[in-house]
């Protein structure tokens, strides 16, 4: 496992799906997932440091597991599996670690309002054309190529 940060968030113009980079601090690899909207929007309020009126679900799961005496203690992206990546969130309660299945975007939105840390599987950064990622790039140059073009501002058209 490598802990990550995460390098970018932004709109793919050409699927019309946000996609969010994960990178390790030590590296120049990347890893995007391409994500829901309502997760994109709950994780850039929570990069902004906007806060709604309202609890979201991550607020609201994030004061259930505070509730009941637990902490995330981190999250880890693990696998890929039919093109689809998953996830675990970590949870100590009482002194007891709970291990929960997660959605990548879900667990990240949730690390970054709980302050916990994000780690990813080291094979996943390995990842060529065919393994299910990026089936339309020939090779991880013309990825990062299309990330570099994905302009930021089509990602602010969805107001917080």
């Amino acid at each position: 496992m490598q802990k990550v940060k995460i390098n970018g968030l932004a709109l793919d113009v050409t699927t019309n799906s946000p996609v969010i980079i994960l990178a390790p601090d030590d590296s120049e690899k990347i890893l995007p997932i391409w994500i829901g909207h309502y997760e994109a929007w709950a994780i850039a309020m929570e990069l902004s440091g906007l806060s709604s009126k309202r609890p979201l679900t991550h607020d609201l799961l994030k004061s259930c597991i505070e509730s009941m005496g637990g902490k995330v203690q981190k999250i880890e992206v693990t696998e890929l599996i039919n093109q689809t990546f998953y996830a675990k969130v970590y949870i100590d309660i009482k002194g007891k670690t709970m291990e929960v299945d997660a959605r990548p975007s879900d667990s990240i939105a949730l690390a970054l309002k709980s302050g916990a840390p994000i780690f990813v599987a080291d094979e996943l950064f390995q990842l060529k054309r065919g393994d299910g990622i990026t089936p339309d790039f020939s090779d991880p140059e013309s990825l990062r190529e299309r990330l570099r073009r994905i302009n930021p501002e089509d990602f602010g058209k969805y107001s917080l």
